[in-house]
């Protein structure tokens, strides 16, 4: 698969999935946590809504560098970028969805603010499915050969 095919399909996987984990530096330790994300492609970025007292964003202004982790199935995406927060009224009421309103009554709440993370890289793998997997599996135990198990790549976003 040539390069770009390759990143628009990383794309297409995550346009795919909402709740991914988010993992910043908090100067110590990764710390990760379950976020409802909002990929676009066109934008070249992946928006969240995070709340201003989050620890989080602390994180991001002393290290930008985070990772995004999705997975479906037998499928998962690892996604390298820089993230920034910022406080852009018009992309909180574009962004506010139902499962925003879990965290906030609206879009209004001055409380909210964007958090974009721009890829810098990507890592796939597709999966054949649990039980086609452990089917490989056990044949590879057999045989000593190693299994295929799908289809896995390194883009650069």
């Amino acid at each position: 698969m040539a390069e770009h095919d390759k990143t628009e399909h990383v794309w297409k996987l995550i346009e795919k999935l909402d709740i991914c984990m988010l993992a910043t530096h908090d100067g110590k330790a990764i710390r990760a946590r379950p976020m409802s994300s909002h990929p676009k492609h066109e934008d070249n970025a992946i928006w969240f809504l995070t709340d201003v007292d989050a620890h989080k964003d602390e994180e991001i202004k002393r290290d930008p560098s985070v990772g995004v982790f999705y997975q479906t199935g037998s499928d998962f995406v690892s996604i390298s970028g820089k993230a920034e927060v910022s406080n852009d009224r018009a992309r909180i009421k574009q962004l506010f969805d139902t499962s925003a309103k879990a965290w906030w009554d609206d879009a209004n709440d001055p409380r909210i603010r964007v958090l974009k993370v721009t890829p810098t890289m990507a890592e796939y793998w597709d999966g054949p499915g649990k039980v086609v997997a452990m089917a490989k599996m056990l044949g590879a135990a057999v045989t000593g050969k190693r299994p295929e198990i799908g289809e896995n790549a390194k883009v650069r976003m």
